[in-house]
């Protein structure tokens, strides 16, 4: 999709949200301001039982094949929900190609992985298990594991209705990671009216991205993760290195379709103060070096410091809470 074309979609899209904030004034549901991006909202009906068992889950280095890394090995709650690395190490300590996406919110994208591998988590995170280069697992292998563990056994019991199965820990994983959503970030408050959860500066950086045309693929509750776009419209971030590479080809190497080479799903934007380095490869070690990057090569424009600043602050404006926490002030102990 074209910058033209995807901006008129965009504009429609916004229309929409004034029509639908219209209606919901009408019946007497909260208002909340008309904006591309959208409060996030906990999603309250999920299991309590599923989820305990799934965070448990999550942090046991049992579900690898020697037992030596964990779901949260790669996915640390004081980092943001990545681990601050480039590139991640795999199972065997080889690098790996790609910079660890958050787990925070992932429930809201509407593909996983950079490449958009796949659409739901269960498949996602069977793929993790079993890939020999990240958790190297086998199913007959981590089920007798937990089935061996008598606090295992009575949590399927309790939330399953059995001991554990493949289907059962996939569903558990899951459930936790559809819990971990992050609310309540100064920016919802500032969405839902409040309007000093916010400074002035923070305020002019949020028009600022909407401006210069961040907001076409940055909007929504995740402020992105909801489409696909290609890196390097206006100019090549790539340039240099070679084509070989596959983590570079993006969703070519899926599709083998020419359209989508360089095509990766939008990271969503929150909690972006806390994850860098940033991009598929971490390329970028900072949020300003980021936002030079995507000015230039998304947007075909040169931004001034002084812009890049403002921006840099609207976007500490979306760092949440998780379990009723700043994420900001989760430390490494707790997120054990």
């Amino acid at each position: 999709m074209s910058i033209v074309s995807r901006s008129l979609a965009w504009s429609v899209a916004a229309g929409l949200a004034v029509l639908v904030f219209g209606a919901a004034l009408g019946q007497g549901v909260d208002p909340v301001r008309e904006e591309p991006i959208a409060p996030i909202e906990p999603d309250r009906t999920l299991d309590p039982a599923k989820i305990a068992l799934g965070k448990a889950l999550f942090s046991d280095v049992r579900l690898s094949g020697g037992d030596v890394r964990s779901c949260a090995s790669c996915h640390e709650f004081n980092r943001g929900g990545a681990d601050g690395l480039a590139h991640s190490r795999g199972a065997n300590g080889q690098l790996e190609p790609f910079n660890t996406p958050t787990v925070f919110n992932v429930a809201g994208n509407f593909r996983l992985n950079w490449r958009g591998n796949h659409r739901a988590l269960e498949a996602h995170n069977e793929m993790v298990l079993l890939e020999p280069r990240l958790m190297n697992a086998r199913w007959p292998d981590v089920l007798a594991k937990l089935n061996r563990d008598s606090g295992y056994r009575s949590a399927f019991e309790s939330a399953y209705g059995g001991e554990a199965t493949r289907d059962s820990v996939l569903d558990a994983l899951a459930t936790f990671q559809r819990s971990l959503s992050t609310p309540n970030a100064r920016f919802d408050r500032y969405l839902r009216g409040d309007a000093t959860a916010i400074t002035a500066d923070e305020k002019r950086g949020y028009e600022l991205f909407k401006a210069y045309g961040c907001i076409a693929c940055h909007q929504g509750r995740n402020v992105g993760g909801n489409l696909f776009q290609k890196f390097g419209v206006f100019s090549d971030p790539f340039a240099g290195r070679s084509d070989d590479d596959v983590a570079d080809q993006g969703r070519f190497a899926i599709t083998g379709r020419e359209a989508d080479r360089r095509v990766f799903r939008v990271p969503s934007l929150r909690n972006v103060a806390l994850t860098a380095p940033y991009f598929h490869d971490g390329s970028a070690d900072t949020l300003d070096a980021a936002v030079v990057i995507m000015a230039q090569a998304q947007l075909g424009r040169t931004m001034p410091q002084e812009d890049r600043d403002l921006i840099i602050q609207f976007l500490g404006t979306l760092t949440g809470e998780y379990d009723g926490r700043p994420l900001a002030q989760i430390t490494a102990a707790e997120a054990r």
